[in-house]
């Protein structure tokens, strides 16, 4: 009987350590995958809040501002590096001409009173083409040559001319900074297309067409960019003496340019979009003058001549449109003002020679300021006899091969 109770106790023990051994062996694998299972749907948890955040607040600007057709090509352009390892194109060609009939864009932001008001009297209108994000280039303009009101006897006015930025989220409220700025200022023109380099064709057609509308009596009109000095006094006493009921188109006017066909280029062309050898005469896009009547006739020409992604081009399109030859004026550098091998010692950057410029191109903001308060100090830096009495003209080299197109 002892035999027998040792060996059921032993077979006993045997089957308990089994089983322990198998409940052991069947609980651990269930403790190892069962805790990640929680942590798993924590993490993606977290990384989908900020991801359906940002997507609503994208969808809330674009409604508010974007049309369709530039929300989907501002997608396209996002998705293109991420999938492919070519390097992309300067300009989306076929996106262009898919959209280049699409030119009737909403007016977020209008002035409608700006040449109404204090009088009917406007001589010159100032414009000046202007990104959401250069409220200081702005400032700088608003301060000294693109300031407001009378004027050696005229009546000067100014607008800025913007679209909507394309990097939305850098710019916090900017929508409502822009509101602010035009209710200080009201001089904020802004319309809902994407403010890009190929959209500054779009800018052109919507201030002609805003132009037409709201100053129809405005007798001269100056077109710049915001990184230029202008010499306002000088503008105003070579149009003082033009007729303001004839035509008028002055800059720096650039003559038989040829389209670049580099692809590295950032003015590139395809023969596809444009098939001729040579574009008309064009005005650099810096800064050029022209009349009011002139406005009329550009504003009605360019709604027949396709919308071509370099605007100064366009605006020489235009111009041909209504057989109008641009005139060339020295006082324009829109191109800047490089030092000349025949005058080694001229200072480029001396006020004596600003005053008897027009418009000079590529200037940052400090020196605009600078330039402005040298010229308009109580002690003059020159006197009337160190004044130079003709610009200084100066000489293009003669190239044996055309001219590349160069733009702003």
């Amino acid at each position: 009987m002892r035999v027998r109770l040792k060996g059921d106790v032993f077979c006993t023990l045997f089957l308990v350590i089994v089983l322990c051994t198998l409940l052991y062996t069947s609980l651990r694998p269930t403790q190892k995958i069962s805790p990640p299972k929680p942590k798993k749907s924590v993490i993606s948890l977290q990384t989908k809040k900020p991801k359906t955040f940002l997507e609503s607040e994208d969808s809330v600007n674009e409604v508010k501002v974007l049309s369709d057709a530039y929300n989907a090509q501002e997608a396209i352009e996002e998705v293109k590096p991420s999938t492919s390892m070519v390097t992309a194109p300067p300009f989306d060609f076929q996106q262009y001409l898919r959209n280049k009939d699409y030119r009737n864009f909403t007016l977020l932001i209008n002035q409608p009173n700006k040449c109404n008001k204090p009088s009917n009297e406007s001589f010159l209108l100032i414009a000046v083409k202007s990104i959401v994000e250069d409220f200081d280039r702005r400032e700088s303009v608003r301060k000294t040559w693109g300031r407001e009101g009378v004027i050696n006897g005229a009546r000067v006015r100014r607008v800025f001319l913007l679209g909507t930025p394309r990097n939305k989220t850098a710019i916090s409220m900017w929508e409502s900074l822009m509101q602010q700025e035009s209710h200080y200022y009201k001089d904020i023109l802004l319309w809902d297309f994407l403010d890009t380099f190929f959209n500054l064709t779009l800018k052109e057609i919507h201030f002609l067409s805003w132009a037409e509308k709201y100053c129809s009596n405005v007798k001269f009109i100056f077109k710049g960019d915001a990184d230029v000095f202008v010499n306002v006094e000088n503008l105003i006493h070579f149009l003082q003496t033009q007729d303001p009921s004839g035509d008028l188109f002055v800059g720096d006017i650039i003559n038989n340019a040829k389209p670049i066909r580099s692809k590295k280029s950032k003015y590139f062309i395809p023969e596809t979009m444009y098939g001729l050898g040579m574009y008309p005469a064009y005005a650099g896009g810096g800064g050029f003058l022209m009349s009011g009547v002139t406005m009329k006739k550009l504003s009605d020409s360019c709604n027949e001549v396709e919308l071509f992604p370099i605007d100064d081009v366009f605006l020489g399109m235009c111009l041909q449109r209504i057989n109008l030859t641009p005139v060339l004026h020295s006082g324009f550098k829109t191109f800047g003002i490089p030092k000349p091998s025949a005058a080694p010692n001229l200072q480029t950057f001396d006020p004596c020679f600003y005053r008897d410029l027009m418009v000079v191109h590529s200037l940052k903001a400090a020196e605009i300021w600078l330039m402005w308060n040298l010229l308009h100090s109580q002690q003059p830096p020159c006197s009337q006899r160190q004044r130079i009495k003709k610009p200084f003209h100066w000489k293009r080299k003669k190239a044996k091969l055309p001219v590349k197109a160069v733009t702003s």
